[in-house]
């Protein structure tokens, strides 16, 4: 795997960066953030560069304006929440280019912090347009990429921007997900496990076939364990089940035998009679063993798969955990995935979260201060276990 520069290997003093981080939060209907932890993720990288006498000048998207100036997506109350976390101000700047934006920054003394405008409030951010990239660039001495969860997309503050700035670096918080979905994933501790869920087969076949060779255990649970399932001839009654990916869900199963993988599918599950995914409601429930009866839908992995993936989980020196085992939302159905969780939580062991989901069903679990690193991609970490490179740490300088 490249190595990449990062911030400690050069000097950020009296030096304007621009820090593309990931400011991508949830909010509620009046724009107050409801989920910090990726605003809390960049706060080293930050500090490290305000400690150091740079001039911070930090750049995110949020939600999808689609090149609108649409408001609900303005980061003008994430400027208030990182001043907090901060502990010193933060200067909102209502746009992220022009003339306002370079009289701002020009006027920065070292160590201070600018937040500008959701860089999606311009199409040509996502277009990777290079006049929009140039006009980035100039507000800068250095680039600095601590986005990781934007990495699999090249635009125009993630890959273009790097062709007009000499100096481009990755920040701590990159280059620790680097290290965890990267290197450590390429040498692994061993027994190294690894847990897979979420809705579609689909999604993963690629990572599936991509960590199967590395990993000695690979559990299945979520929605996509029924593709496999009906592909060993269980009914799975009316769970969703991905026709197209059975032979490939058949290809992996035989993959992992051929090769001694221990791949463990679901035993029991919990089922309803209905399931209305829009309004998060469900029918009565009841746990089954071995197939699910015809006119029942699977909405989570029951106690006794939780037992013996728990117990197979025991074994490991290293895990890697993406994706949900059951609809984790819905307290009746979060069991299973919050069993996975506290197995993961142990001392002595390199537990890995991905990203999306399972990142925020290990920080509902109140387990997440007890694993070694949890992703801040959803679709990054995917792209970046699946083994495909990512356009915005290819563009940045190699160490």
């Amino acid at each position: 795997m490249r190595k990449i520069k990062t911030i400690a290997d050069i000097s950020c003093t009296d030096k304007r960066v621009f820090t593309r981080v990931d400011f991508n939060v949830p909010l509620d209907e009046k724009g107050n953030v409801t989920d910090g932890a990726r605003i809390i993720a960049a706060l080293p990288t930050i500090q490290y560069l305000t400690q150091n006498n740079a001039k911070v000048i930090l750049a995110s998207h949020l939600g999808r304006p689609n090149g609108e100036r649409t408001m609900k997506y303005s980061l003008r109350n994430v400027a208030l929440v990182l001043a907090k976390h901060l502990g010193q101000p933060v200067l909102f700047l209502s746009d992220c280019i022009g003339e306002e934006v370079h009289n701002a920054v020009s006027k920065m003394a070292n160590g201070s912090v600018v937040l500008l405008e959701n860089l999606r409030f311009y199409r040509e951010e996502i277009d990777n347009d290079p006049e929009f990239a140039k006009k980035l660039g100039s507000l800068c001495d250095t680039y600095v990429n601590d986005a990781f969860g934007s990495a699999h997309r090249a635009h125009a503050s993630t890959e273009g921007i790097t062709k007009f700035v000499r100096e481009n670096v990755a920040g701590f918080l990159m280059e620790k997900e680097l290290e965890f979905l990267g290197s450590k994933i390429l040498q692994p501790e061993r027994p190294f496990i690894v847990i897979l869920g979420g809705a579609k087969a689909s999604d993963k076949i690629k990572l599936i076939n991509n960590l199967i060779t590395k990993a000695n255990s690979m559990l299945i649970g979520g929605a996509m364990a029924y593709t496999f399932l009906a592909a060993k001839g269980i009914s799975v009654g009316n769970s969703p089940v991905e026709e197209s990916q059975i032979p490939v869900a058949l290809e992996a199963i035989k993959k992992a035998q051929d090769i001694g993988v221990n791949l463990l599918l679901p035993v029991d599950h919990v089922i309803t009679s209905s399931f209305a995914p829009e309004q998060k409601a469900i029918g009565a429930i009841s746990t089954v063993q071995g197939g699910i009866p015809q006119q029942a839908i699977g909405i989570d992995i029951g106690p006794e798969t939780a037992d013996l993936f728990s117990r197979e989980i025991e074994t490991a020196k290293m895990i890697l955990w993406n994706g949900p085992m059951g609809i984790f939302e819905i307290k009746e159905s979060s069991a299973g995935t919050l069993a996975i969780a506290k197995a993961i939580a142990r001392p002595g062991v390199t537990s890995i979260v991905g990203g999306g989901d399972s990142g925020k069903a290990i920080r509902e679990s109140g387990y997440a201060n007890k694993v070694s690193f949890v992703s801040t991609g959803g679709g990054a970490s995917l792209e970046f276990l699946e083994g495909n490179p990512l356009p915005g740490v290819e563009a940045l300088d190699v160490a």
